[in-house]
């Protein structure tokens, strides 16, 4: 499947991450073809257990107003803090690089009219699945295990 700009930037972000220390994952939050905003998971670069990446991303785009226009991209299918979020802000569109390393809260945000998006990619699934392979505490404590 071909990766877009956003979901390739989403990407990157996930990497600035691992290259920093921490959990590869990445996010950008898009209006009208541009990106606004972008995150990735910093919990163990600023020792703080709410910086998952699209929190970082929805922090750093500041008050924008109206997130019915926006379209959010993740590596990695939101956990139910991030889907929270989502959901509370009324963002209509997750697209996510995959959610076979972990399940996350697909589920509520359809049952909450969001429109996610599974592009089931390899390279976000080898990056997840082998840095979960690496750091399983690591990654246990990030999602609350």
């Amino acid at each position: 499947m071909h990766i877009d700009s956003f979901m390739h930037e989403a990407i990157g972000e996930a990497k600035k991450g691992l290259s920093e220390g921490g959990i590869p994952i990445g996010s950008v939050l898009v209006r009208d073809g541009k990106i606004i905003s972008r995150g990735r998971n910093r919990r163990v670069q600023e020792q703080n257990p709410m910086k998952h990446a699209e929190i970082d991303c929805l922090v750093n785009a500041g008050r924008i107003g109206s997130y019915r226009d926006t379209i959010l991209y993740s590596t990695l299918i939101p956990c139910y803090l991030c889907a929270g979020a989502v959901v509370q802000f009324n963002i209509p569109k997750v697209i996510v690089g995959e959610a076979r390393t972990f399940h996350g809260a697909e589920k509520f945000m359809r049952e909450h009219s969001v429109e996610v998006v599974n592009l089931n990619l390899m390279e976000c699934i080898e990056m997840m699945g082998r840095f979960i392979r690496e750091n399983p505490e690591l990654w246990n404590e990030d999602i609350g295990m």
